[in-house]
């Protein structure tokens, strides 16, 4: 699996995503939000957390008008994959990859602490390394991961199938309880919890090993 993992002034979790990603087998190139084309024969982007642009304007907003960005719409277009974590979930809901927007949390606070994840389904290239109604720690870190859409678009998403994932108790206020969505092909998965913080025993867990992993065994041909 070939993966290209994005970098913008500002993002602090893009040598992480590179290392979860490598860990799982993946080869890596790194981005910069200035070029114009992904690596030829990517099969995925990494779309990573941290404070794109210093969060001015909207979180993600004027990342999602490098571009790069035009470049990865385009690839999802195509039917190509990628996933945004944190900042970069916010980034693909401001390109219109993904529905809905990230909101200021709740409580009005920066929140940093491991928290539960609900697997909500195991129905894509992410999360078929879990089992539905799995419980997982996964690290959040961040100031506007309340996800907010409209209720028909909550309404089709649940029809879907398309939750991701959602917080046993959710933290930030987030619009039922969801943490993670898929697209509607499900080769997008935008989600503010950090699972490349979570693919190290070192680091304090290993829960979000098996969504890199799976993900490598989906996009690598026999």
């Amino acid at each position: 699996m070939h993966a290209a993992v994005v970098v913008f002034p500002g993002s602090n979790c893009d040598r992480d995503l590179a290392v979860a990603f490598e860990a799982a087998g993946a080869k890596v190139s790194m981005v910069w939000h200035k070029d114009t084309k992904l690596p030829d024969g990517v099969d995925i982007v990494g779309v990573p957390g941290g404070f794109s642009f210093g969060d001015y304007l909207r979180c993600g907003a004027i990342a999602a008008n490098s571009p790069i960005c035009r470049e990865i719409v385009s690839h999802t277009e195509k039917g190509g994959y990628a996933v945004g974590i944190c900042n970069g979930f916010q980034v693909l809901t401001e390109t219109g990859i993904l529905p809905g927007a990230l909101l200021r949390n709740a409580g009005l606070k920066y929140i940093c602490k491991t928290v539960g994840l609900k697997v909500e389904t195991s129905q894509s290239a992410y999360t078929e390394g879990y089992n539905a109604g799995d419980v997982i720690d996964i690290p959040i870190a961040h100031h506007d991961g309340n996800y907010f859409a409209e209720d028909d678009v909550i309404a089709q998403l649940k029809s879907e199938d398309r939750i991701a994932f959602t917080y046993t108790d959710t933290p930030n206020g987030a619009k039922a309880d969801i943490a993670g969505i898929l697209s509607a092909n499900r080769r997008v998965l935008g989600m503010m919890p950090h699972p490349e913080r979570a693919a190290d025993a070192g680091h304090g867990g290993t829960d979000g090993q098996a969504l890199f992993r799976a993900l490598t065994g989906a996009l690598t041909p026999a």
